[in-house]
């Protein structure tokens, strides 16, 4: 039996020793690279993963577990259905931590950044790893937070099996429905927790019929609950035909009985079991033709001889073809039914072998991975989360990044145990790893050993394709599907304390980009202001929180702003003539463009060209001309916003021999600027869909209030005692409604914000916007002695 682990570091040292001692007094020594900061054995780390109980094994096989026990997954939820608190007892009962942790104590393993103790949300996703009954699990719990999407869309990319976790007196909730489509858009297999089983108004049937309404899924009732609410005690194992009790006197959860269920002591449970096996049985027999076959020949007579080995093997078989989706339920904060979450997370989910990946067969082998995330570490720079499909991945090893056409060397090779890593010598296909050194690398960017096998790999690609009779891009064969990134709704402008701190902030900034794609910066042409883009208040609230605790900076908002786009609502054509001579040089360019209302939605302008212009020509300048076009796109004629569903059709071109292609675009680019002044010109607003949780009490003065803000009311569901709103709102009417909304209902109400789409304003909307622009002027006055004086225009809503 295994009895205690020790990694001792020793500063300057190069090596350093790990013991493994057990009762027969044999003693295992291990070289390992040195990882001061990476491996701190605080309050909840227990011992390295694998290395629980009596299970002792070689170094090599707690690295490299084989690829069929290995269990990628995810936990995604809607905002406080307990993700993190489920994962906090998920690695307490696989033996990771010695101690539950408590979002309300800021305590929690997966939870580690200061931002995210103190609100008690989880705001970005973090890895961990563990071993549960010889299954090596990467878990990675994501936040639950409609600002942090992106979180939850780059993880899902990578993983193998989700765990949706649902409240169950709310059942499926607004930002499950966004997080189940990214499942879906994936083809992500999951299962189904319902938590908080202990909770008052929990209901399973309720929460059950919500999967199958909501989410259009298959519910495979796994499990059913003994008592809800105060009463919950335990669940019933329907495919094994118990019953699963937790001693109400434990505190930790981690005793409670497993009891068959007999006819002489629990004749109402056995028969409700009964039928729900039954239930489950043709359930599964509709959706899966070799299981029955199976029941149909050899137990047609009798269901329940049928073993429940056949049953579990048949039941991840459907979860794998995505046709159903397993159902659990338990509570998380009160330690019950968390281990036999952990079983089914082992039995229905798929391994990496398990799911069907088309480009591993072009690699032979060889390395092939996805950087998913990045994080970057004041001592150790940029750590890259990467998942690895194919080969292995070693430390001091050169890479190519297929995207950005570069290559790296890894220096060290890390696993990842939220805040706290392990360093490892090498990783084997199926698993997460976390680099460091990779400086180039950013979210979505494709690895492989080295140019050549990459040139290899699309060789393999191109002869298959050829045979099939298919074209595409080589680069386009090898690149890994990256990350959709949302485009940014709310933007604001940031200055630091002093002029001399600018560099601070841009370099802080460019860090936190990388991190998260999501937000943008750019600067304001007119006032020379850093303006920062994000997806919500909360999301820029907590990057400028990030920028003063990790970076030291003291910096200043601006007012929030929506991020209005514009649009034209009738054809225009304008010319434009550059005639310039620099030096001895003459540069001469002649355009007619002509602009439209596109006729599919596009966030890009559609480029089209006329019949007249000359192939020939546009060989050496058509690369200018888009440029010109796009740049001129960026800012509209009302507001300055982008400008989106527009056709831009050009229909004569003239250059001069050596004109320069800055030239061709900066004529290109004021033409497009003519044309879009001339034609009718429409404000589009962001539209959010908002679901408010409203008590009963309290319906009339939410909906008052929606009304106050062009709010459009679709429909009101009852959930409990509780009635759900659901609408849209735009979003210059949303803001500070937290507040309103915590006034107007006493505090007793939650709302969830997602982005719906861009609708056109009406003309008095528009007309009062364009009046606030143009009557607000602000001005920021810069100490004297830096001799400098900013005027620039503001927006105020």
């Amino acid at each position: 039996m295994l009895t205690s682990l020790r990694i001792f570091a020793v500063n300057r040292q190069k090596m350093s020793s790990l013991y493994i001692n057990n009762m027969c007094g044999c003693k295992i020594t291990t070289r390992l690279r040195p990882s001061k900061p990476d491996v701190l054995l605080g309050k909840h780390y227990s011992s390295l993963p694998g290395l629980i109980g009596n299970d002792i094994k070689s170094l090599h096989s707690i690295i490299n577990p084989p690829i069929a026990k290995i269990r990628n997954i995810g936990i995604m939820a809607h905002i406080d259905a307990g993700k993190t608190t489920t994962t906090e007892r998920i690695l307490y009962y696989s033996g990771y931590t010695r101690s539950l942790g408590d979002v309300d104590d800021g305590d929690t393993v997966t939870d580690f950044m200061a931002q995210e103790r103190e609100r008690g949300i989880t705001i970005q996703s973090a890895a961990v790893t563990f071993d549960w009954k010889g299954y090596r699990v990467n878990l990675i719990d994501t936040p639950g937070h409609v600002d942090f999407t992106l979180e939850v869309e780059r993880c899902l990319r990578v993983l193998d099996g989700a765990v949706a976790v649902l409240d169950a007196s709310a059942g499926v909730e607004a930002q499950t429905l966004t997080v189940w489509r990214q499942a879906d858009k994936h083809k992500i297999p999951r299962i189904c927790f319902l938590n908080k089983m202990d909770k008052t108004g929990a209901s399973f049937k309720y929460a059950v019929e919500s999967i199958r309404e909501k989410l259009k899924a298959k519910p495979l009732l796994l499990q059913l609950p003994i008592g809800e609410a105060k009463t919950f005690k335990g669940v019933i194992d329907i495919v094994n035909k118990e019953k699963l009790l937790w001693n109400s006197n434990s505190d930790d959860g981690k005793d409670f009985e497993r009891k068959p269920l007999l006819e002489k002591s629990d004749p109402e449970l056995l028969k409700e079991t009964v039928e729900a096996r039954i239930a489950l049985i043709e359930q599964v027999a509709d959706l899966d033709d070799e299981f029955a076959d199976l029941v149909l020949g050899k137990f047609s007579e009798n269901f329940d001889l049928l073993p429940a080995e056949k049953l579990q093997t048949a039941i991840h078989r459907v979860t794998l073809a995505l046709t159903a989706v397993p159902v659990l339920c338990g509570s998380a904060l009160k330690n019950k039914a968390i281990q036999p979450l952990l079983d089914a997370i082992t039995m229905y989910l798929p391994s990496p072998e398990e799911r069907n990946y088309d480009f591993l067969q072009w690699y032979n082998g060889d390395l092939c991975a996805l950087a998913f995330k990045v994080l970057h570490d004041k001592q150790r720079g940029p750590l890259v989360f990467t998942r690895i499909y194919s080969g292995t991945l070693k430390p001091q090893s050169a890479i190519h990044n297929i995207n950005g056409n570069c290559t790296e060397k890894i220096s060290r090779l890390l696993l990842p145990f939220a805040d706290q890593h392990i360093e490892i010598p090498s990783l084997t296909a199926g698993n997460i790893a976390l680099t460091v050194g990779l400086k180039q690398t950013a979210t979505g960017d494709t690895l492989v050993s080295s140019k050549s096998s990459a040139l290899a790999a699309a060789q393999r690609a191109k002869r298959r394709e050829e045979k099939q009779q298919r074209q595409s891009c080589e680069v386009e064969r090898l690149l890994l599907a990256g990350v959709e990134i949302p485009e940014p709704v709310f933007f604001c402008t940031i200055e630091p304390s002093s002029w001399a701190k600018q560099p601070d902030l841009d370099h802080a900034l460019k860090c936190l980009q990388r991190e998260d794609p999501s937000l943008k910066v750019k600067l304001d042409p007119d006032s020379g202001q850093t303006v920062l883009c994000g997806m919500g208040e909360l999301h820029l609230e907590i990057i400028h929180d990030r920028i003063k605790r990790e970076y030291g900076l003291e910096t200043y908002l601006g007012p929030l702003q929506v991020a209005y786009r514009e649009t034209i609502m009738s054809s225009a054509r304008a010319t434009d003539t550059l005639d310039r001579t620099l030096g001895d040089k003459q540069h001469f360019v002649s355009v007619e463009l002509e602009a439209r209302p596109g006729e599919t939605p596009s966030v890009t302008p559609v480029i089209e060209y006329a019949k007249s212009v000359s192939r020939d020509l546009l060989k050496d300048s058509q690369e200018a001309v888009e440029n010109g076009v796009h740049n001129a796109c960026l800012q509209g004629p009302l507001l300055g916003s982008p400008i989106q569903d527009v056709t831009i059709t050009l229909h004569s071109l003239v250059i001069h021999p050596g004109t320069s292609a800055t030239m061709i675009s900066a004529c290109v680019s004021r033409c497009v600027q003519k044309v879009l002044k001339k034609a009718d010109k429409q404000i589009l607003e962001p539209l959010m869909h908002l679901e408010v949780t409203v008590p009963r009490d309290f319906l009339s003065p939410v909906l008052a209030d929606l009304a106050q803000r062009r709010g459009n009311v679709q429909e009101i569901q009852t959930r409990q005692d509780n009635r759900v709103v659901i609408g849209f709102v735009p979003l210059a009417e949303i803001m500070g409604y937290s507040t309103v909304l915590r006034t107007i209902t006493s505090g007793s109400a939650t709302f969830v914000l997602e982005l719906s789409t861009y609708r056109a304003m009406n003309p008095q909307d528009q007309n009062t916007l364009l009046s606030q622009k143009s009557g607000t002027i602000s001005v920021l006055l810069v100490p004297l002695h830096r001799f400098v004086l900013f005027c620039f225009f503001s927006f105020s809503f």
